[in-house]
């Protein structure tokens, strides 16, 4: 493995790493989160399997966001028939005093959800859907979108055939997102990704690729989670045949940018009466942020101020 002679090692957590496996014209990103991810899906009251979605879709913005080196805004949305109709992940690039950050969201019809058997998997939970990739710059150039179906195979296997489809780009994805259990403790949640794609415009011999894919095949979700498994020990038993060239981890922290100056502008456009209907009876409007859960008091003198 190669590094940089004033390399410092990855964090255990909340981090994305990039990395190059030169020699076959390679390279990849790892992402682990902790801090982040039981931050993200603690403000949201969902059972384990769909907040194993909710912390794979907040693996793959990370990894996608940090890839394009974003100044603004990467969204991760799954839209499907299923329970769990609505998933999305937002992944800001750090401005200013403003870290590098996500935020996550997922809605849950607990009725439909309910009905399903024990173990539901991506399929079932979904059901037949798209995958939509939004960037949207802070400054500048217009915002994109790509959208994809959703594979059945699940939210990795989604995003690969997004790469393929829009792209034409060969990528593999592994993500993963766990509950780690201690003893009269809320569950707290990890979620990690690893990505390879192919370097554009450089050939490469199609073993090669295929190699990696048996490797990656090998990868458990435990060791993509596991915080006392180095970053690096990871990508050396999984590329020691490879020359892999690391790079300094990126940290990352979780990021709302809801702001009651912002549901304040929206609600003035809004005619008196209408405010008044969303006003409880203090005269107060209440809004609760999807993502965070941070509740938002709009009083009606702010409203008045424009």
């Amino acid at each position: 493995m190669t590094t940089r002679s004033d390399y410092t090692p990855a964090p255990a957590a909340d981090f994305v790493l990039s990395f190059d496996l030169a020699n076959i014209a390679v390279r990849g990103r790892l992402v682990r989160l902790e801090a982040v991810s039981a931050r993200a899906l603690s403000a949201h009251a969902l059972p384990e399997a769909p907040s194993r979605v909710l912390g794979e879709v907040l693996a793959l913005s990370a990894l996608l966001g940090s890839a394009l080196k974003l100044d603004g805004r990467l969204t991760v949305q799954v839209q499907g028939s299923g329970p769990l109709d609505l998933v999305a992940a937002d992944y800001y690039g750090a401005e200013e005093e403003r870290p590098t950050g996500l935020r996550g969201y997922g809605r849950l019809d607990m009725t439909r959800f309910a009905a399903l058997h024990a173990t539901p998997d991506f399929a079932a939970l979904v059901g037949t859907g798209a995958l939509a990739i939004t960037i949207e710059p802070r400054l500048g150039d217009n915002a994109y979108q790509g959208i994809v179906g959703l594979n059945p195979g699940g939210l990795a296997a989604s995003a690969e055939d997004y790469f393929t489809q829009s792209e034409q780009l060969p990528t593999m994805i592994r993500l993963a997102a766990v509950p780690v259990l201690e003893p009269g403790k809320e569950p707290v949640w990890r979620a990690a990704g690893l990505m390879l794609q192919a370097v554009p415009g450089e050939s490469r011999d199609a073993d090669d690729w295929t190699r990696l894919g048996f490797i990656l095949d090998t990868l458990e979700d435990f060791e993509l989670i596991d915080t006392n498994l180095s970053a690096e020990d990871l990508l050396w038993r999984l590329f020691n045949e490879d020359e892999v060239r690391v790079h300094p981890a990126e940290p990352l922290a979780f990021r709302c940018d809801c702001r009651a100056e912002r549901i304040a502008s929206v609600l003035r456009a809004y005619s008196p009466e209408e405010r008044a209907g969303l006003a409880d009876a203090d005269g107060i409007i209440r809004a609760q942020c999807e993502f965070c859960g941070t509740l938002h008091e709009i009083a009606p003198d702010v409203l008045a101020a424009d």
